[in-house]
C-alpha cells in the first residue's frame, strides 16, 4: 500500500475514532503508531512512544503548561474575578449595556492571569449573570456577553492555545504571549463597542444599572492590586520590562502560580480546601494536555514518514491562488473546523499539517499564531460545539442553548472583522514582540 493510501486511511481511522469518542489524544496516538508501525516497523514504533512520552513530560519547555494551569487554578479558586467585576461595574454600570461593558472588561482582567476561556467563561457565568439578570438585561444578551468575553482567555497572556501552538512549531512562547497583549485589547475595545452600538440603537432592549459615587469607584480599585500587580510582574517580566527581572515563559509560570498562591493566602481568600482543590484542578488540566500533546507528537511522525506537509504544500501552493489566496482558504478551513470540533484539537491535528504552508508562502509564523488563536475563538462561541456556550449552560440552569447562541451573533461578527483587521495590519500582533528585551 502507498505512503498516500496509508495516510488517507488514518485521517479517517482518526476522525472515525472521534466519532466514537474515544479521547482525541489517544485517538491520535493509537494512529500514528499503528501507522508509524506499518510503514517503518513496530519495534521502532513501540520505542518511539516510550521515547516521545519520556521527552514530552521531561522537557523544560512544556513546564509552561502546567505552570500557568496552576496560576489559573488559584486565582479561579481565589475569588478575584468579583473585586474585578465590581471594579469595573462602578465605573461603567450606570451606563445603557454598562454591566455588559463591565463583565466583558473584568473577563479581560480574568482572563490575563487565568489563561484559560473555559474558566473565564465558568467563573462570570456566575458573577456576571446574575447581575445583568438582576437589572434586566436579556438572557440572550447577557450570555452572549460572558460567552464573548470568555473568549478573551484564549488570546490574552498566558495562554494556554498560544502556549501550545507555540511547542508544536517550536516558536519562542514568550513571544507569542506578548503578540497577544494588541489583538486582545482589540477584542475587548470592539466587544465593548458592540454593546454600546446596541445599547445606542435599541435603547430600550439594554438597561442602565446603579449610580455609584467616586468614592465607592475608587475603593473597588483599591480592592484590585492583587490581579494588577500579578499581572504586571509576569507579563512584565516576560517582555523584559527594565525595573523587573527578566523571566522565560516557564520561569514566568512559575513565579505567576507563586504569586498566585501567596496572595490567596496572605488575604485569606485561599484555604486549605481550596488549595487542594487548584493542585487537583492543575494536574487533571495538564494531564489531558500532555496526553493530547504526545499523541499529537507521535501522529506527527507518522505525518513526517508520510510526508503529507510537503504534499499538502505542494497541493496549496501549485491552485495559482496567491499567498493571500491560500491564507484565506486555510482560514475558511479553520472557521468550518472550528464549528465541529474542539479548540485544542483542531490547533494540535491541524497545525503540523498547515504550518508548511504558512512557512513557505513567507508569512510571519508568530502573528499566524495569533491568527490561528482568533479561529479558535469563534469556535469557541460559534454553534454547533461553541465549547463557551456549554460551559455558560452547565452553569446557568434555566436558559437554553438557542438563547445563548442568539446572543453571541453580534459578537461572530464582531469577531469576523477583527480577523480581517488583523490579516491587513499584521504589524498589531508583530510589533511588541519585535520590542522584547533579550
Amino acid at each position: 500500500m502507498s505512503t498516500d493510501a496509508v495516510a488517507v486511511l488514518g485521517f479517517v481511522a482518526l476522525f472515525a475514532l472521534m466519532l466514537l469518542r474515544v479521547p482525541v489524544g489517544m485517538a491520535m496516538g493509537l494512529v500514528g503508531v499503528t501507522g508509524f508501525g506499518y510503514l517503518v516497523g513496530f519495534t521502532p514504533a513501540l520505542k518511539l512512544v516510550g521515547q516521545t512520552s519520556m521527552r514530552t513530560v521531561t522537557d523544560y519547555t512544556f513546564g509552561v503548561i502546567p505552570m500557568f494551569l496552576l496560576m489559573g487554578t488559584f486565582v479561579s479558586n481565589s475569588g478575584m474575578s468579583r473585586e474585578l467585576f465590581r471594579a469595573a461595574n462602578g465605573f461603567v454600570g450606570h451606563l445603557r449595556g454598562g454591566l455588559g461593558i463591565a463583565t466583558v472588561a473584568a473577563c479581560g482582567g480574568f482572563a490575563a492571569i487565568c489563561g484559560s476561556s473555559v474558566a473565564t467563561a465558568a467563573t462570570f457565568s456566575a458573577v456576571a449573570y446574575p447581575e445583568m439578570r438582576r437589572f434586566g438585561y436579556p438572557q440572550s444578551f447577557a450570555t452572549g456577553v460572558i460567552a464573548a468575553g470568555g473568549t478573551l482567555g484564549a488570546m490574552l497572556p498566558p495562554s494556554t492555545v498560544l502556549a501550545v501552538y507555540g511547542i508544536i512549531t517550536e516558536q519562542d512562547i514568550g513571544k507569542l504571549f506578548i503578540a497577544g497583549i494588541i489583538p486582545g485589547l482589540l477584542a475587548m475595545t470592539m466587544y465593548m463597542a458592540t454593546i454600546a452600538l446596541i445599547g445606542y440603537f435599541r435603547p430600550g432592549f439594554l438597561p442602565t444599572g446603579a449610580q455609584t459615587t467616586w468614592r465607592e469607584r475608587f475603593a473597588g480599585l483599591k480592592n484590585i492590586w492583587a490581579p494588577v500587580l500579578l499581572f504586571v510582574f509576569v507579563i512584565g517580566g516576560l517582555y523584559g520590562l527594565p525595573f523587573l527581572p527578566r523571566f522565560t515563559p516557564t520561569e514566568a509560570g512559575g513565579v505567576g502560580a507563586t504569586g498566585a498562591f501567596l496572595i490567596g493566602v496572605f488575604t485569606g481568600r485561599l484555604d486549605k480546601e481550596k488549595i487542594l482543590n487548584s493542585l487537583l484542578q492543575a494536574t487533571r488540566t495538564a494531564a489531558a494536555v500532555f496526553t493530547v500533546l504526545i499523541g499529537a507528537l507521535i501522529f506527527g511522525y507518522f505525518l513526517t514518514v508520510t510526508q503529507t506537509p510537503q504534499k499538502v504544500t505542494e497541493l496549496l501552493t501549485g491552485l495559482g491562488l496567491g499567498r493571500y489566496g491560500i491564507l484565506a482558504l486555510i482560514m475558511v478551513m479553520y472557521l468550518v473546523l472550528g464549528c465541529l470540533m474542539d479548540a485544542m484539537a483542531m490547533i494540535i491535528l491541524t497545525v503540523p499539517i498547515i504550518f508548511p504552508v504558512i512557512m513557505h508562502l513567507g508569512f510571519d509564523p508568530i502573528w499566524f499564531g495569533v491568527i490561528i488563536v482568533m479561529t479558535v475563538e469563534l469556535g469557541l462561541i460559534h454553534p454547533p460545539v461553541g465549547m463557551n456556550v456549554f460551559v455558560i449552560k452547565s452553569v446557568v440552569k434555566d436558559v437554553s442553548f438557542s438563547t445563548i447562541f442568539r446572543g453571541v451573533i453580534p459578537f461572530v461578527a464582531t469577531d469576523l472583522i477583527r480577523l480581517v483587521i488583523l490579516i491587513l495590519f499584521p504589524l498589531l500582533a508583530t510589533w511588541l514582540p519585535q520590542r522584547m528585551m533579550g
